[in-house]
């Protein structure tokens, strides 16, 4: 299968290495032709325009920013859908509004092209390990057939359901990680208040029932007081927004989601936007 990639940022250059190195034939596109030098070098060929690229691949990858990048690329004029053949699978891997995915879906469908809402857990690190989750919502034959292409990429790939269903899973998720991520702050804030090292509470802790990922990975960054970002806290913004967008749209209420979004807004309000979002411990640790 050729593939194609748009969205080259800290995972979409990672992942592109990773399909090369399982031997894809991969065509990408970004803005600024100077963001694929290196994935050309590798091996990676050049596409001028989304257009172009959509008529000469099987599959089509998109890792960008919210769920408007996503329809202007895949809709817009001049975009995938002007030119894809029946058949082609677009595979969107960015963190988008489930209500969107799923009328993307609708839209694609009248050009005989798939569509399936993968975004991805595990952050820099799993891209650049191919190791991440992927969390699969559309067509279960569709998802068959890209599955290799996933695969050089990610380590767990799950079919959630149809179309918008991945992007719950990620909503899901990023709930699991924000609330855990203040929950592991107040964790260091007692020990500290107590006058005990937090580091062998961590190291207790994560070999029992609280242990956690969030625990092991984000208690570290705390104990060093060290937020380069895994995950940034303006993306995090962006997502915790989806959340509680979603949460109105069903009419329910998620109370410690919204107390984590307003933490994480407030860290991007003070100007750290490019800190990893388990930041907010600082403004739990200064919180009476």
């Amino acid at each position: 299968m050729k593939v194609g990639y748009i969205g080259l940022g800290i995972m979409g250059r990672p992942c592109v290495i990773n399909l090369l190195k399982a031997g894809f034939d991969v065509t990408v596109w970004a803005r600024r032709q100077a963001s694929a030098t290196a994935l050309i070098d590798a091996g990676a060929h050049w596409a001028p325009s989304v257009a172009e690229l959509a008529a000469q691949v099987d599959v089509l990858i998109s890792n960008v920013s919210d769920t408007v990048d996503v329809e202007q690329l895949l809709l817009g004029p001049d975009g995938v859908a002007s030119t894809a053949r029946p058949g082609l699978v677009c595979v969107d891997m960015s963190t988008i509004s489930p209500i969107g995915a799923r009328d993307i879906a609708q839209r694609l469908a009248a050009s005989g092209v798939a569509f399936l809402d993968c975004p991805v857990s595990g952050g820099e690190v799993g891209a650049i390990n191919g190791t991440l989750t992927i969390m699969a919502g559309g067509d279960a034959a569709a998802l068959d057939k890209v599955r290799p292409v996933l695969a050089a990429m990610g380590q767990t790939i799950t079919h959630i359901g149809d179309s918008g269903a991945g992007q719950v899973a990620k909503a899901c998720n990023q709930i699991a990680v924000g609330v855990g991520i203040a929950a592991v702050a107040e964790v260091m804030k007692l020990a500290q208040a107590c006058g005990v090292d937090p580091a062998p509470v961590r190291q207790a802790l994560l070999g029992g029932f609280a242990g956690s990922k969030v625990l092991d990975v984000h208690g570290q960054r705390m104990i060093d007081d060290n937020y380069a970002p895994g995950f940034k806290a303006k993306l995090h913004q962006k997502d915790m927004g989806i959340v509680l967008d979603t949460a109105r749209e069903l009419g329910i209420r998620l109370p410690e989601a919204e107390r984590v979004a307003g933490l994480i807004s407030q860290l991007v309000a003070q100007g750290e936007g490019e800190l990893d979002s388990s930041a907010i411990a600082r403004l739990i640790w200064q919180q009476n």
